[in-house]
C-alpha cells in the first residue's frame, strides 16, 4: 500500500503533464490559422488549467506540495516539445498529429497511476473523470486530423 507521500507524488506527476499539456494547447492555439481549431484548442488548455486546480487540491488533501511549473523530463513533456518542433512547418495536420501523440501518452499515464492502491474514493473518481475527458480529447483530434487529411 502506498503512503500518503507516495500518492501525492503521483499525483504532482499528473500535475505536471497537465502543466505541460495546458502549455502544448496554448502554443498550439496561438499558432495554428484555422478559428475552429483555435478555440478548440483555448479550451483544452482552459480544461488542463482546471484539471491542475483540481489535483492541487487533492495534493493538498494528502499533505503535499503541488509542483509549480513543467516538468523536465517524462515521455508527456518529449511529446509536447515534438508538437513545439512542429509548429515550424505551420500545417494544422502535423500539429494534430503530435496532439494526438501527446493525448496518448495522458491517457496512458493516467491509467498507470489510477491502478496505483490506496487512494480515496473521491481522488480514484476525479483522476477517471479527468482521464475520460482526455480520452475524448484524443478521439476529437482524431476526428480533427481525418478532417484535415
Amino acid at each position: 500500500m502506498n503512503t500518503t507521500k507516495d500518492l501525492a507524488s503521483k499525483l504532482n506527476e499528473l500535475l505536471e503533464k497537465n502543466y505541460d499539456s495546458e502549455k502544448g494547447f496554448q502554443k498550439a492555439a496561438e499558432d495554428v490559422k484555422n478559428q475552429r481549431l483555435k478555440d478548440f484548442f483555448e479550451a483544452k488548455a482552459k480544461e488542463r488549467y482546471d484539471f491542475g486546480h483540481e489535483l492541487k487540491t487533492e495534493i493538498k488533501n494528502l499533505g503535499g506540495s503541488p509542483d509549480k511549473g513543467t516538468s523536465i523530463s517524462g515521455k508527456a513533456h518529449h511529446a509536447w516539445m515534438d508538437l513545439k518542433a512542429a509548429f515550424s512547418s505551420d500545417k494544422e495536420e502535423e500539429i494534430l498529429e503530435e496532439v494526438v501523440r501527446g493525448e496518448k501518452v495522458a491517457v496512458e499515464d493516467y491509467n498507470k497511476i489510477i491502478k496505483e492502491d490506496g487512494f480515496a474514493p473521491s481522488t480514484a473518481n476525479l483522476l477517471i473523470k479527468q482521464r475520460n475527458a482526455i480520452e475524448r480529447t484524443f478521439k476529437q483530434v482524431k476526428d480533427l486530423e481525418e478532417a484535415f487529411d
